[in-house]
């Protein structure tokens, strides 16, 4: 079985294909990053007919290859950028840098089968990625056009305007606003179009909700039913999970969100604190749908978080104790799911490309 790492960079790529039984380079071929290079490396490569691809950075510079490999019917496996350093640095003559050489550190990694991930084709869930990642971009540039006409209004009006702003709301105080000045007659054409731009905004707020919705009952996710998870909030979940199967536990995914506290064992005693390692955008997530369920009386998040409460913990305890009891849900949610839909495939068709 023959290694090949590949240093992927915006406009070529460096493939070096490593023996691991013996460790040595057995030869280097660097492509430029289109299909015509695809083609031509693919080919090169065909010379070992049993092969591996240890591509650097799957997820980033070297995405499109890689899952144009898989699509191929080829087996790839992402090697993080730090654990090729790691790798070069503890090599002979470790201050050497090339793109040949990391390439060869890549298929290292891949050889010692400890850092490296299998390449799954896309999903659903990279979907739902995408479009959570829009609507982030969106709800940014809102609220950023939202505070502009804050400002403005204030500028036109004594004391503004009230928080709660919309685009309706500021149309109506701009008809019944006159402008006495030249600069005042600036600010009002400038907050028209700021309340254009909110509008647009919202508009494509609406279609982005719509189309996570869509891609959500074609894949017939039960994620929503859980309480306090609408179609955005399943969506950020999905979406930033990806494939639910890379998780072999509960307990795993806990630590993947940063729901699960940290154990802090000394000499007397061993206690937990919170933890503040993993997904950060998973985290508020299960922030956010244990919050509506703490407000949503009848439901079993508020009873569970009642009952922690009746055993002595704080708020803040209980809350996160709740935290933990989603993550379980909701990954046994998506595992059931996936294990009865399986993960869909969007492939690109290597053929045509």
């Amino acid at each position: 079985m023959m290694l090949i790492g590949v240093d992927p960079h915006k406009s070529t790529h460096t493939a070096t294909a490593l023996d691991p039984a013996t460790n040595s380079d057995r030869g280097s071929i660097r492509i430029d990053a289109s299909h015509v290079g695809y083609r031509k490396l693919l080919d090169w490569a065909r010379q070992w007919p049993e092969h591996t691809w240890a591509v650097e950075n799957a997820e980033g510079l070297g995405h499109h290859l890689a899952q144009w490999l898989v699509s191929a019917g080829e087996t790839v496996v992402d090697v993080a950028p730090a654990a090729t350093a790691r790798v070069r640095q503890l090599s002979r003559g470790g201050r050497r840098k090339n793109d040949r050489i990391d390439a060869a550190a890549a298929a290292s990694v891949a050889a010692m089968q400890g850092d490296a991930r299998p390449v799954h084709p896309e999903t659903h869930a990279d979907s739902l990625a995408l479009l959570d990642e829009r609507r982030k971009t969106l709800s940014e540039s809102r609220t950023r056009s939202v505070n502009q006409l804050h400002a403005l209004l204030r500028e036109l009006l004594p004391g503004g305007v009230p928080t709660d702003l919309t685009a309706t709301k500021a149309s109506a105080v701009l008809r019944g606003l006159r402008a006495v000045s030249g600069t005042d007659r600036v600010r009002k054409s400038l907050a028209k179009d700021l309340i254009a731009n909110v509008k647009r905004y919202d508009l494509q707020l609406a279609e982005n909700a719509a189309a996570m919705s869509d891609l959500l009952d074609e894949h017939g996710t039960t994620l929503r039913e859980v309480p306090g998870v609408g179609p955005v909030l399943a969506a950020r979940i999905i979406g930033r999970t990806g494939r639910v199967g890379r998780f072999p536990t509960a307990a795993a995914f806990a630590n993947y969100t940063g729901t699960a506290p940290v154990e802090i064992a000394s000499a007397d005693s061993t206690r937990h604190r919170l933890s503040r390692y993993g997904d950060r955008e998973l985290n508020s997530a299960l922030h956010t749908v244990a919050m509506i369920q703490i407000r949503m009386r009848g439901t079993a998040g508020r009873a569970y978080y009642d009952k922690k409460i009746a055993e002595g913990k704080t708020p803040k305890e209980a809350k996160r104790c709740l935290k933990r009891r989603l993550a379980d849900l909701c990954w046994r949610t998506m595992a059931r799911d996936e294990r009865r839909t399986g993960p869909t495939e969007f492939n690109r068709d290597a053929s045509a490309a």
